[in-house]
């Protein structure tokens, strides 16, 4: 069963992935050069402000007695990263030594000490009109967030007309939707397992897919990642002209205004983005440390489900793999039952998914028990799926008749190394095995005769 997962490291991979003139474009910009630093394993921040001030490179070999016998493992992972990401260069001579990147050392040391000027300024106050205060932003940028959802499972459920335009709709049909003929998109597997990731993982995996598919607008991607770090260390609630954009840019803001991350506003004059807490926390996203939100959904021990919440989207998501049985303004009952489980297992959503999903969203109340979804719930969910699971189809290629008992326990030999014997019968001089070693099977036993 495919999962989509979203972490981090996937959105800086698509980093390392570009070029090294691309790369050395990026560290051009010393907040960039902040961004990426914060992206890093703690490991690998440490040994790039041990060599910050160093202006020679070191020796393999002496960093790795800057960490313990137990700590080898993640210094790999620590060096593998910046080697990827063009931070260090190594260079293999005699011995193997590492060397920060110049372009990204010079902006680095001028981003500490000097703080870093980002390209523009927000607007005064006596230009803009009245501008949102942060908790109507937050409102703004979760119900467009909602909305972007609900046009995802159906365009019938969104809540007010929306008009996303052709690059997001790229990202929509790119593994989350499915189309068959002239028969309406719907959800794909991965698409049902999407909508029960938290609001970080799922906002990180359409940037993910937005870059993935930049350059068949013409976009680099280099400058997509800039604008999109830039953005992060803008502040939430001031407001930024859209004149100082590219043109390129200014078409990249329209697309995050439909997910949220900038609300557009308009004046006799100008017209500026306000960016919103989605946008000013992709940075902090990509150390995964997003902080916990507040919960809406109590299970009970008799599989019947109270959400307390006013939220559409969450209907919807609930519907995925419960039984809704009646919805008032601020709460929605269920229950979680074989028939809705099968439903949402046939989906390709997974039973630890579900499970994932009740305990991350659990109710302030029941949040801090032990454990916070019911056990004989979870322990159903699985037992339940398992049922699903106890009959694998594998295709085979069944054989008999075989001339000798030689040639019958030389084919059992020839396919067990293989890893492809799946049944025998001794007795009767049977054998069944794997579809994808039928023909180097054949080719064996025709050397047999």
């Amino acid at each position: 069963m495919p999962q989509v997962k979203i972490i981090a490291k996937n959105f800086m991979d698509m980093v390392a992935s570009l070029t090294a003139r691309d790369l050395d474009k990026l560290y051009e910009s010393p907040f960039i050069c902040e961004a990426i630093l914060r992206s890093l394993p703690p490991l690998a921040k440490k040994y790039v402000l041990q060599m910050l001030y160093m202006d020679g490179s070191v020796p393999a070999k002496s960093m790795e007695e800057w960490v313990l016998a137990d700590g080898l493992t993640k210094h790999r992972v620590a060096i593998d990263r910046l080697v990827q990401l063009r931070i260090f260069s190594e260079e293999k001579k005699k011995e193997t030594t590492y060397r920060l990147n110049p372009t990204f050392q010079t902006n680095l040391q001028k981003h500490l000490i000097y703080g870093g000027a980002l390209p523009r300024e927000p607007m005064p106050s006596n230009v803009t009109v009245r501008l949102p205060t942060l908790e109507e932003l937050e409102v703004y940028a979760l119900g467009q967030w909602e909305c972007f959802l609900l046009q995802l499972i159906s365009s019938a459920q969104a809540e007010k007309p929306t008009n996303f335009s052709s690059s997001m709709m790229k990202v929509f049909q790119r593994g989350l939707l499915t189309q068959r003929d002239k028969e309406a998109p719907r959800l794909s597997e991965s698409g049902f397992q999407f909508l029960l990731m938290d609001t970080s993982a799922q906002l990180w995996y359409i940037i993910r897919e937005y870059i993935s598919n930049s350059q068949e607008r013409g976009v680099n991607q280099a400058d997509l990642i800039s604008f999109l770090l830039e953005l992060s260390f803008h502040v939430a609630g001031e407001a930024y002209n859209v004149n100082t954009l590219s043109e390129l840019q200014k078409n990249m803001i329209k697309d995050f205004a439909d997910l949220g991350l900038v609300k557009l506003q308009q004046g006799r004059k100008d017209s500026w983005f306000i960016p919103t807490k989605l946008a000013t926390n992709l940075s902090v996203s990509l150390t995964d440390s997003s902080s916990r939100k507040e919960g809406f959904v109590v299970v009970e021990t008799n599989f019947r489900l109270y959400a307390y919440s006013t939220s559409k989207l969450h209907c919807e998501i609930l519907r995925l793999f419960s039984r809704i049985e009646y919805q008032l303004p601020n709460l929605i009952v269920g229950a979680i039952t074989k028939e809705s489980l099968y439903a949402a297992f046939e989906n390709g959503i997974a039973g630890e998914q579900i499970i994932s999903f009740l305990q991350q969203n659990a109710h302030p109340r029941v949040a801090d028990r032990i454990p916070s979804v019911p056990e004989n719930v979870c322990d159903q969910i699985r037992l339940w799926e398992s049922d699903l699971n106890r009959v694998e189809a594998t295709p085979a290629y069944f054989y008999d008749e075989f001339p000798s008992r030689d040639v019958f326990e030389a084919a059992c030999d020839y396919a067990r190394d293989r890893s492809g014997l799946l049944w025998e019968d001794s007795k009767k001089m049977r054998l069944a095995v794997k579809a994808e070693i039928h023909t180097h099977m054949r080719e064996f036993l025709r050397g047999q005769s």
